[in-house]
């Protein structure tokens, strides 16, 4: 009987292993709130399987489920990356035009006279007309035509050290100089990386108050997706008091996330500022898992209003003018309904009642997007506090000021 026992035990074991696999295999990571609906389908496919059937895996969807959806943005994100790029570029292409001006004492060629011009026209662009395409023509320059020219000035005993230093200045990788855009790229590291794990953390505890659906993405930035609702949780235990709930932790992780940031401004290399946005959509929806891409989306038309909204409003303006939507220093709540605009107001009471917020609060329409109308924004400014202090608050403007005392 014990052998028996022991035999059933290990068909279980070996068929739950069997299910993660099926499931990592044709899914990746899956979120433990959902990770039953995959396990319930793997078991389907599994039973085709032994049955010599051709098995695949069903549509995993759930119906009726409000989203939730912010992000935390670097602003001036892409502006910074071409500065660093620009300055880079200066740095190396000044470089090899001081190797060519030494040249030119040792070897008389008018050509590297007209290598000389090409540069000083390259370094004028780049102060004064900067283009998209300007960093790859400048960097196929520099590493096909230059680089072969400069191996063969090596072999001058003058110009050796000087050639060598060059080389070994550049980034092994990339190829070229890499300096102003390595601060960059580790400032968009460490703000993704810090905000990241703030969120994780926090997370685990709004799943505490009940499960629902959580994904992030880093980007210029950390955004999320929340997903609630019963066909989530399975049991017959959801309530809209449960969304209200998050939306309101939402709120309050917002503001949270923009204080560990400035908190932690300083020990990021390049100065940069972030702006938050939540977007409102008060009708639930379906999403369903895409087995090609190994996410989950929206369903049907109307729904994706909501992916197309979400793609864009952030670089919305406020209607009649050319003021971005979204700023540093303010939280901005985006939203279409009256309903929604009287239950975040009551939310934002109860946070300037904890200091996360201040007492400015706007309400602003924004201009149409593509297929996208009657938009409307509440912004109200984030409430800074020393961590040294939690009951000193500053505004944005307030907090500057006293980062540059």
């Amino acid at each position: 009987m014990p052998f028996i026992l022991m035999a059933v035990e290990r068909s279980k074991r070996e068929e739950e292993h069997f299910i993660e696999a099926l499931i990592q295999q044709e899914c990746t990571s899956i979120h433990p709130s959902v990770y039953w609906k995959f396990e319930q389908e793997a078991r389907i496919f599994l039973k085709e399987q032994l049955k010599g059937n051709q098995a695949s895996f069903n549509k995993i969807a759930f119906k009726n489920v409000y989203p939730l959806f912010g992000q935390i943005d670097i602003k001036g994100s892409s502006m910074a990356r071409n500065t660093a790029t620009r300055k880079d570029l200066v740095l190396q292409l000044t470089e090899v035009k001081s190797i060519f001006k030494l040249a030119r004492k040792f070897e008389d060629l008018p050509y590297y006279d007209q290598l000389t011009f090409q540069i000083d026209n390259y370094l004028k662009e780049l102060k004064t007309n900067f283009q998209v395409d300007s960093e790859q023509q400048i960097t196929n320059f520099l590493g096909s035509e230059i680089k072969t020219i400069l191996k063969h000035l090596r072999n001058k005993e003058q110009l050796k050290v000087k050639i060598d230093n060059y080389f070994g200045s550049l980034h092994k990788k990339v190829n070229s100089l890499y300096h102003h855009r390595k601060d960059y790229d580790e400032t968009i590291s460490k703000i993704n990386k810090k905000m990241a794990l703030i969120l994780d953390k926090k997370q685990e505890e709004a799943q505490r108050m009940y499960p629902h659906f959580f994904e992030r993405f880093k980007t210029d930035g950390v955004e999320h997706n929340m997903y609630i609702g019963e066909s989530i949780t399975r049991e017959e235990s959801f309530n809209p008091v449960y969304l209200y709930n998050l939306r309101l932790w939402q709120l309050q992780i917002m503001c949270e996330m923009e204080n560990v940031y400035y908190q932690k401004q300083k020990e990021f290399p390049i100065k940069l500022d972030v702006a938050s946005m939540i977007l409102v959509f008060s009708q639930p929806l379906s999403i369903s898992f895409r087995m090609d891409e190994k996410q989950f989306d929206v369903d049907g038309t109307y729904n994706a209003r909501y992916e197309i909204v979400k793609k864009r409003v952030d670089k919305a303006f406020i209607k009649g003018t050319k003021e971005r939507v979204t700023q540093k220093g303010k939280l901005t709540i985006i939203y279409s309904h009256k309903q929604d605009e009287i239950e975040y107001l009551n939310y934002i009471k109860f946070l300037q009642s904890k200091r996360y917020i201040g007492d400015n609060v706007e309400i602003v329409e924004l201009q149409d997007l593509q297929a996208v109308t009657g938009l409307k924004a509440i912004r109200v400014d984030i409430l800074y506090h020393d961590k040294n202090d939690d009951k000193s608050y500053y505004t944005y403007d307030d907090l500057m000021k006293e980062i540059k005392s």
